[in-house]
């Protein structure tokens, strides 16, 4: 790998194609035998006026989900505080699947890293993220991701569950069968979740 991890990495995401399972793999594949693009991966995600942010996006969540969602931990000052910047809707889904990741991870009721290098500024960002992606025009799979995560971040936070309900009972519920469905789904974890508490 002579070139530059950046300029490599880039070449690699331009030649990825579709996002087909195998390529984001294959992508994904380069990353895991040269973690150091990882960081590059991360810089590129961001740089949400260039196109080849959509295709970076699709591989770092593919490692996060399939591989280590350890290694997204170093960078994530970098990552929370630029969310509320992506641009592309195709490079919001992956985030706010990686986000949803954390969450679960957080919330885990195993000792897990995530729990050691996720701060509350981290989650304060991801939750401001959140709450603007389910009131901007998104695509399904983004609402879900978000829905699912801020159900956990609300579980610490008492004011997100209320903004949380509000959101999916004036505005997502009436949306496609989709967001209905996992917006009700939702709602019945908060009211578990209150009546849990009284």
């Amino acid at each position: 790998m002579p070139k530059s991890n950046l300029l490599y990495i880039t070449e690699e995401l331009n030649n990825l194609g579709t996002a087909k399972r195998d390529n984001r793999q294959r992508v994904a594949n380069i990353v895991l035998e040269n973690p150091d693009l990882f960081k590059e991966l991360v810089t590129i995600t961001f740089d949400v006026d260039n196109k080849t942010s959509i295709k970076a996006s699709w591989v770092l969540e593919w490692i996060c989900t399939h591989h280590h969602l350890n290694w997204i931990l170093p960078h994530l000052d970098t990552f929370t505080s630029q969310l509320y910047h992506l641009k592309f809707d195709s490079a919001t889904r992956p985030c706010a699947k990686i986000c949803e990741h954390l969450a679960v991870a957080y919330y885990s009721k195993n000792d897990n890293d995530v729990k050691k290098a996720l701060t509350v500024k981290h989650i304060d960002a991801i939750v401001e993220a959140g709450f603007d992606w389910l009131i901007t025009p998104q695509k399904i799979a983004v609402r879900a991701y978000t829905m699912n995560a801020l159900y956990y971040f609300g579980l610490e936070k008492d004011w997100i569950h209320p903004e949380l309900k509000h959101l999916i009972e004036t505005k997502i519920i009436h949306e496609s069968k989709g967001c209905k469905a996992r917006g009700k789904h939702i709602l019945f974890l908060i009211e578990k979740h209150r009546k849990s508490r009284l």
